[in-house]
C-alpha cells in the first residue's frame, strides 16, 4: 500500500507519546510469546506497507556502518576504504560509529526510492526496522524512536494495540 508521508507525520504527532509509553510498558513487562506475536504482526504489516513508496528512513535517518559494511561497500564501488569514508561518512567519536555525512542517504534514488547499493547495503539497513527481532523487548527503545520515522513500525504498534497485546501483570508475592 502506498504510504502518504504527510498523513503519517500527522498521525505520529497525535500518537507518538502514547505509543512510546505503550512500548516502554511492554519492554518492562513483556507478555509471554511476544516474539511469536511480533512475527505474525510483521507479516501483516508488510502486506499493508510498501517501503518503496516511502523511503523515509533513508531520507531522514542514517544507518551506522560497521567496519565490514565500509569494506564491503567500498570494494563494491571500487574505492579504497579511505576514499569511501572521506567522501560519504563521518566518524562519531562519542558512539564510535561511522554514519552518513548528510541526509537523505547518498545511495537513495529520488525517483524510485530504491537503494543503489541494495545488494551490499549496511547491515543496519538490511535489518531495518527490526520488527521481528528475537528478544523483542531488547529492541523496544529502537521501536520507540522508529515510530516517528517508519510507517511500518507505527503500523506494528497499531496492530499490537488492536490485538490487545498488553504488558504482563506482575504477580504480588
Amino acid at each position: 500500500m502506498q504510504v502518504n508521508l504527510r498523513s503519517f507525520k500527522q498521525k505520529v504527532r497525535h500518537h507518538q507519546k502514547a505509543f512510546s509509553k505503550y512500548l516502554g510498558a511492554i519492554a518492562k513487562n513483556p507478555p509471554k510469546g511476544l516474539d511469536n506475536m511480533a512475527a505474525k504482526i510483521d507479516a501483516e504489516v508488510w502486506q499493508e506497507i510498501d517501503c518503496l513508496s516511502c523511503a523515509n528512513c533513508c531520507k531522514s535517518m542514517t544507518p551506522t556502518f560497521t567496519k565490514k559494511d565500509v569494506k564491503r561497500i567500498a570494494e563494491h564501488l571500487e574505492m579504497s576504504i579511505k576514499e569511501f569514508t572521506e567522501k560519504w561518512l563521518v566518524y562519531e567519536e562519542d558512539d564510535k560509529d561511522w554514519i552518513n555525512k548528510s541526509q537523505p542517504c547518498q545511495f537513495l534514488s529520488d525517483e524510485t526510492h530504491m537503494c543503489s547499493i541494495y545488494e551490499v547495503r549496511p547491515s543496519d539497513c538490511s535489518g531495518f526496522p527490526h520488527l521481528k527481532k528475537r528478544k523483542m523487548p531488547e529492541y523496544m527503545h529502537w521501536h520507540q524512536q522508529n515510530i516517528s520515522y517508519c510507517p511500518a513500525t507505527y503500523k506494528m504498534v497499531e496492530k499490537m494495540i488492536e490485538y490487545e497485546i498488553k504488558p504482563e501483570k506482575k504477580v504480588k508475592k
